[in-house]
């Protein structure tokens, strides 16, 4: 009987992969399809992905409940903060490129929740809301990098410096919490129920 290696080879590769992700998928509820597919062609950063997160979650808790930026979860510092501390730590061990098609996932899963009336962090998904998320994605990669070594503990306290240096991003509001557009006018949400573009403002986390 000839035994050809290479075929062993790729059916236990494939085998492996596909108990790795059945492992994932037990894990992927309220996870948008985009995402599962995402998990499905990455198995193995999918599970450190998911790893990683649950050590984040602590330490993102810990700066809600501290109130060291904002406290605003849609739109604001603490947003940027979320965007730019679980990308930074997840590129400590995962390339880039490979969390960029993740991060794109995610906010095509947005949209979908934006298409089916759902809400995300208590507010209707949008398409500046897609833009802030995926520019402080990029911020965290940079972080990331330059950092792979250092604690999660240290990466949260270079995090909430960079934003407050003003190097990520959030929408103007006023004092009051409303939304702003450009001209510092505030936006009144109800006029843009159903509609993916709201004109928020996009600017520095230092403004």
């Amino acid at each position: 009987m000839i035994f050809n290696l290479h075929l062993v080879k790729k059916i236990f590769v494939l085998f492996l992969i596909l108990n790795v992700n059945l492992m994932f998928a037990q894990s992927l509820k309220g996870i948008s399809r985009y995402e599962k597919r995402w998990a499905l062609f990455h198995p193995f950063a999918a599970i450190k992905v998911k790893k990683i997160t649950k050590k984040c979650w602590p330490h993102y808790s810990n700066v809600k409940t501290k109130q060291v930026l904002d406290t605003y979860e849609s739109g604001g510092k603490l947003d940027a903060f979320r965007h730019v501390f679980f990308m930074a730590a997840l590129s400590q061990k995962i390339k880039p490129r490979k969390l960029r098609k993740l991060g794109i996932a995610h906010e095509k899963g947005n949209y979908k929740q934006f298409l089916n009336d759902q809400n995300e962090q208590g507010e209707q998904p949008d398409s500046l809301g897609t833009l802030m998320d995926l520019k402080n994605n990029e911020v965290g990669f940079g972080i990331g990098k330059e950092n792979k070594k250092i604690s999660l503990e240290d990466l949260k306290l270079k995090v909430i410096s960079t934003i407050k240096s003003g190097d990520a991003f959030y929408f103007k509001r006023n004092t009051n919490g409303d939304y702003l557009n450009c001209n510092d006018q505030i936006i009144d949400l109800r006029n843009y129920s159903g509609k993916w573009f709201v004109p928020k403002c996009l600017v520095k986390t230092n403004e």
